[in-house]
């Protein structure tokens, strides 16, 4: 899927809404990857895939102004990441909140505007109301806006985080496996508002998952993470046997069964790849 039409600058050429060049991340002796070079331009959906302690989540972090790099740099919307950027939406892992949770559905979608700062943070409460209210409307919520969060479902809880997220208009869209442990439905209906924010405002996507069928329709470019190494492309280049085999350095077979992708393989130590592998 190619991406989708950006506006273009004096010399013809969109700015990145994110980018990498030269970056690295390194604990000590262990270098999760180096040399990453990467520019996401507005509108565009990229996958972020790759096995448990590749560095997905650790991207994620950088982005957030939450880590330093150990070299190289990185900016979001042309500025260097920090915490609570307003350009920054960030969608996280849907987990169960308690019952008893004194927060109504509103409350948290708010969190998105002020959660990091002191006071309001925006233009008084009639200002602040009305972005919420939007936000709830643009992803199904407003029929739970008053309903105690930790008594939603899952599905119904990860649509407020989507609008937590997407409230206070951000240019780039943060997606940490936001589909872990919903059913396919609540995945589809996910899915669908992220993809429908990114089309209808141009908004840029990385979105990390272990699950590349859900969104493989609407993925325009993968950066694929593994012991160090990495590739990007679109899916048709990246997810093949060859390029896998290469960045595992063992065989691995990707197959394509009915529009769904399956990759099958071992890893050096003589264990399945696939329960680690985000395309079952």
């Amino acid at each position: 899927m190619a991406a989708p039409t950006v506006p273009a600058t004096t010399t013809g050429v969109a700015p990145a809404a994110l980018s990498l060049r030269g970056a690295r991340v390194s604990f000590g002796e262990r270098t999760l990857w180096d040399g990453l070079d990467l520019d996401v331009a507005p509108g565009e959906f990229v996958a972020v895939l790759g096995p448990n302690g590749s560095g997905k989540t650790t991207l994620m972090r950088v982005l957030l102004g939450l880590l330093p790099l150990s070299a190289g740099e990185v900016k979001v919307a042309g500025e260097p990441p920090r915490r609570g950027s307003p350009s920054i939406g960030y969608v996280p892992q849907q987990k169960a909140l308690d019952p008893d949770l004194p927060l109504r559905g509103r409350d948290l979608v708010g969190l998105g505007l002020d959660g990091h700062k002191l006071g309001l943070g925006i233009r008084g409460r009639r200002a602040r109301r009305a972005k919420v209210d939007a936000a709830l409307a643009a992803v199904g919520g407003s029929g739970y806006a008053h309903a105690p969060v930790g008594r939603l479902s899952g599905g119904e809880q990860q649509r407020l985080r989507v609008a937590q997220a997407l409230v206070g208009d951000p240019d780039v869209l943060l997606c940490d496996e936001p589909l872990l442990s919903l059913d396919l439905a609540h995945q589809r209906t996910v899915t669908e508002l992220i993809d429908g924010r990114r089309r209808s405002a141009n908004t840029a996507v990385l979105f990390v998952t272990h699950e590349i069928n859900p969104v493989l329709p609407l993925v325009d470019r993968v950066l694929y993470l593994v012991n160090g190494r990495f590739r990007v492309g679109p899916p048709s280049e990246v997810m093949t046997s060859a390029v896998l085999s290469e960045l595992y350095r063992t065989r691995v077979d990707v197959l394509r069964v009915r529009d769904r992708l399956v990759v099958v393989g071992a890893d050096s130590h003589g264990e399945h790849c696939h329960g680690e592998e985000p395309v079952q």
